[in-house]
């Protein structure tokens, strides 16, 4: 698949042909097909380090303090609240709550680096300062008496987060605040010295708020370098509510250009309604953490992350797959078809060796439920589904009328990486639109 054809029908479209293997398979494997609840109370815009074998994560200010943080033994937990790992207010910032989205690295002076949002005295707008050290845990100081970024004309800075790439150079990615002025909202890179405090150079565009499923909201800039692109993970639309979401733009250099994907990562929809506007995420291994709202609460939620040529795969966040992108045997694509996905369909599947060899991508082993958008037009039809050339199932499809498009679920055993999914003809007719794996 070409470059442009697979950013167009992100997430990670049936033919890409490269695997990614495991680079963190020690840590403990989440045992289940959707995001699960770590810390059950609020905690939002998580932001999770490991150090040793201990977890710690630091999130926007709540009941635990202004920089709540919290440790555990494992990405799943038990994850137990510590405390307030900014317990002194920084002279510049007023008030001892609405810090947001705290980031923490390791600098190479053996420092941990706290970046932080708080709300300038000098001219009410939110602004990025940064914190150090000694410890992970804090308590965490002010490293000056000014904001690190801050220009209320724009509205201010919001969302600081850091990123090392793999020449040592450090930076941090954050949102001017421009929904706060009626502004573009955009994701700004800044390169920083080793301190993570001292600016180098101008800052570069990275994204803006130009989608219309954003709301006019983008925020929260997570970076990860790949093999072959850089992946920038972000958030969308309106925080209160079930339109906030988590996705992703990817690019070739780490000053872009970065093309956004066609479709979210996660959304309440894409979860089937597990968490209700999961955002705010962080990158850690093969775990994302964001978090959900539960009640006037934030939760934080974690699931397995895995890498399809590097592409992100979120287990328990449905992937689509176009049926008409696979491989075709004694079958035909209809196109320019009423309603249908991407406008084709795999038509003709109506002969004892009609099959389409869907392959997906499985995060992790274990089950998984297969969505099948399909229309059938003379009374129920089957399909024989082979996963892997072993395990068979029989998916029923109860009639529809043609080009009223229907969904027929099957769950399934996939293991981690690359699975070949054969629907074949079984009884009666049916064409095949496109799935969901989840």
């Amino acid at each position: 698949m070409l470059y442009d054809e697979c950013m167009r029908k992100l997430l990670v479209p049936a033919v890409l042909i490269l695997a990614f293997s495991s680079t963190a398979a020690a840590d403990p494997v989440i045992d289940t097909v959707t995001p699960v609840s770590a810390i059950n109370a609020d905690f939002p815009d998580p932001d999770v380090l490991q150090v040793g074998s201990t977890y710690y994560a630091y999130s926007t200010s709540s009941w635990a303090g202004r920089v709540p943080v919290a440790t555990a033994p494992s990405p799943a937990g038990p994850w137990s609240v510590q405390g307030d790992a900014l317990p002194a207010r920084p002279s510049w910032a007023a008030g001892d709550h609405g810090f947001w989205a705290p980031d923490v690295s390791r600098r190479a002076d053996g420092l941990y680096l706290m970046y932080f949002t708080g709300r300038s005295t000098a001219n009410g707008r939110m602004c990025i300062g940064a914190a150090t050290s000694a410890g992970p845990t804090g308590p965490f100081q002010a490293t000056g008496n000014s904001p690190l970024v801050c220009d209320p004309a724009e509205g201010g800075a919001i969302d600081p987060s850091s990123f090392v790439d793999s020449n040592g150079a450090r930076y941090l990615l954050y949102k001017n605040d421009g929904n706060a002025v009626q502004r573009p909202a955009i994701v700004w890179l800044q390169q920083v010295a080793a301190d993570g405090v001292s600016l180098i150079g101008g800052r570069t565009e990275l994204i803006r708020n130009n989608h219309p499923d954003e709301h006019g909201v983008i925020e929260a800039p997570v970076l990860v370098r790949r093999a072959s692109q850089y992946v920038l993970f972000y958030s969308g639309g309106v925080f209160t509510g079930n339109s906030y979401f988590t996705s992703y733009a990817v690019s070739r250099g780490i000053n872009g250009p970065y093309t956004k994907a066609f479709r979210p990562l996660m959304t309440t929809q894409t979860v089937n309604g597990a968490v209700q506007g999961p955002g705010g995420a962080d990158v850690l291994g093969e775990r994302i953490f964001f978090h959900g709202w539960v009640d006037r609460t934030r939760w934080m939620y974690v699931a397995e992350l895995g890498w399809a040529n590097d592409y992100p795969v979120v287990r328990g966040s449905r992937v689509v797959y176009e049926a008409e992108r696979g491989a075709i045997n004694h079958a035909e694509i209809r196109r320019n078809v009423p309603n249908a996905s991407d406008g084709a369909v795999v038509a003709k599947l109506d002969f004892a060796d009609s099959w389409v060899d869907i392959t997906v991508y499985a995060p992790g082993s274990g089950n998984y439920t297969v969505h099948a958008r399909y229309a059938a037009g003379f009374g129920d039809a089957q399909h024989l589904v082979t996963v892997n050339g072993g395990t068979q199932h029989v998916v029923n499809y109860p009639n529809s009328g043609w080009d009223n498009w229907r969904v027929a679920a099957l769950d399934v055993n996939l293991v981690p990486g690359w699975n070949t999914l054969r629907f074949q003809h079984l009884t009666r007719w049916a064409e095949l639109d496109q799935i969901e794996v989840a």
